[in-house]
C-alpha cells in the first residue's frame, strides 16, 4: 500500500493513518470509531441504592396523595436525613442532597416521569401575590361525591400570601349559610382579611349581575372589601384552584366518605397535614410558619390588632357578655345565637347572621346600652 497516496485520497494525515492502524491492531474494528467521552469513573454519580431511596420516597408521597415531584422528594429526603427515619435514613449524611436535575434524571431513567407532548407557548400571564398575610383571602368550593352517590360541596378558604388553608369545610351545597359559617370559622382562627376574592357563584357574589349578595353585604359591614373574578376566568382564583387539586388528589387516595361527618374528618386531617408541610414556593417554610412570619395586614380604619371572633347566646334580657361588659341588643333577639367580630375595642355583632349592632366598647361603664 502506498500510504501517502492513500492518505491523500482519504484527506487525512499520515499521523492519523498510523494512529488508526495502531488502534486496529489493539482493539480491532472498534478502533475505527471514536472513544466514548464518558469518564472511566463517576465518584459523584448516585449508586443504585441511593436511587432506590429517591424512588421509594416518591412512591410514598404519591401513595399518600401529596405532591411527589423532585422538589417535594428533596424536602422529604432532607427531613428524613435530619430525623434519621424513613427511607432517607439510609442516605449518607456527609454526601449532601442531590441536585433537582439529578433527581429528575433518576426519575426519567426509572420510567417515573410521564412524557407529555410539547405545548404551544402560552401568553404571558400577569401573576400577583400579596406580601402581607390576611391582605387577601381566596374563597371557592368544589364538588365531592359520597359513597351513596350524593354530591356535596367542599368549601375552601386560602390565604394568598402564606398559602395557609384557613378553612376546609364539608357542606350540603354552596349555599349562603355554609359560606358564611366557613368564613366565620376562618376569622376565628386567623383574624379578619382586608380583601376577599371569590368567583361569581350566587352564594358569594352578585356584583357582576347588578345586585349585592347577602355575603357581600356582611363583608361590607365588617369593612372587608369583596372582589370577584371576571366571568369564565378561573385563572384569577388560580391559587385556590390549585389548592382544590391538591385536596382532590389527597382524597382520591382515601376510601370514599360515607357522609358529611366522615368527609369533614378527612378534610381536617388533610388541612392539618398541608399547613404543617414545608413548601418550596414558601422557601421551604410550612404555610403556618409563613403566616406567623407576617407582616399582618389589617382592615383600614380599625386598630392594627388581629380580629377575634366569639360566639354567644343572647340572654332573656336581650344582652350578651363581652370582656366583663354587658352589651344590649334588644329583647327581640333573646335566646338567639350571636357572633361577635372584635378588633381592639371595636365590635360588630351578628345575630342569626344579620348585623345587629356595631360599637366601640366603653370600659368605664359595665352596661353598653343600645343607641337611641
Amino acid at each position: 500500500m502506498n500510504v501517502s497516496a492513500t492518505c491523500r485520497a482519504l484527506g487525512i494525515s499520515r499521523k492519523t493513518f498510523y494512529k488508526y492502524v495502531a488502534r486496529f491492531h489493539a482493539i480491532g474494528v472498534e478502533g475505527f470509531y471514536p472513544d466514548s467521552r464518558r469518564p472511566r469513573s463517576s465518584p459523584t454519580r448516585l449508586s443504585v441504592e441511593l436511587e432506590d431511596v429517591l424512588i421509594t420516597i416518591r412512591k410514598q408521597e404519591a401513595d399518600a396523595g401529596w405532591d411527589y415531584g423532585a422538589d417535594a422528594v428533596l424536602m422529604r429526603l432532607e427531613e428524613q436525613i435530619a430525623a434519621g427515619t424513613g427511607p432517607g435514613s439510609a442516605w449518607p449524611a456527609d454526601r449532601g442532597l442531590p441536585a433537582r436535575s439529578t433527581v429528575n434524571k433518576v426519575f426519567d431513567e426509572r420510567g417515573q416521569l410521564e412524557k407529555v407532548p410539547q405545548r404551544k407557548p402560552r401568553r404571558r400571564v400577569l401573576r400577583f401575590e400579596r406580601t402581607e398575610v390576611n391582605a387577601l383571602w381566596q374563597f371557592d368550593g368544589f364538588d365531592y361525591r359520597l359513597a351513596c352517590g350524593r354530591t356535596v360541596t367542599v368549601l375552601q378558604l386560602t390565604d394568598d400570601c402564606s398559602r395557609v388553608d384557613l378553612a376546609l369545610q364539608a357542606a350540603v351545597s354552596e349555599n349562603g349559610h355554609d359560606v358564611w359559617t366557613t368564613f366565620c370559622l376562618a376569622v376565628e382562627r386567623y383574624g379578619l382579611p382586608v380583601q376577599l376574592l371569590t368567583d361569581n357563584g350566587n352564594a358569594f357574589s352578585g356584583r357582576r349581575r347588578g345586585w349585592v349578595s347577602v355575603f357581600e353585604r356582611r363583608l361590607i359591614d365588617l369593612g372587608v372589601r369583596a372582589i370577584s373574578s371576571s366571568v369564565s376566568h378561573p385563572q384569577t382564583c388560580g391559587k385556590n384552584e390549585r389548592s382544590h387539586q391538591r385536596v382532590q388528589k389527597w382524597l382520591s387516595r382515601r376510601p370514599v366518605a360515607a357522609d358529611l361527618a366522615q368527609l369533614q374528618g378527612l378534610l381536617d386531617e388533610y388541612r392539618e397535614g398541608f399547613n404543617n408541610r414545608r413548601n418550596m414556593v414558601l422557601d421551604k417554610l410550612t404555610p403556618h410558619q409563613r403566616f406567623d412570619l407576617g407582616p399582618l395586614a389589617t382592615v383600614p380604619d380599625l386598630p392594627t390588632e388581629i380580629t377575634i371572633l366569639t360566639r354567644h347566646i343572647v340572654s332573656a334580657t336581650g344582652s350578651i357578655g363581652l370582656d366583663g361588659l354587658l352589651i344590649g341588643l334588644g329583647r327581640r333577639h333573646q335566646a338567639q345565637p350571636a357572633v361577635v367580630f372584635r378588633t381592639g375595642a371595636f365590635a360588630a355583632i351578628f345575630v342569626n347572621d344579620v348585623l345587629a349592632r356595631t360599637l366601640t366598647l366603653d370600659y368605664t361603664r359595665r352596661y353598653q346600652p343600645q343607641d337611641r
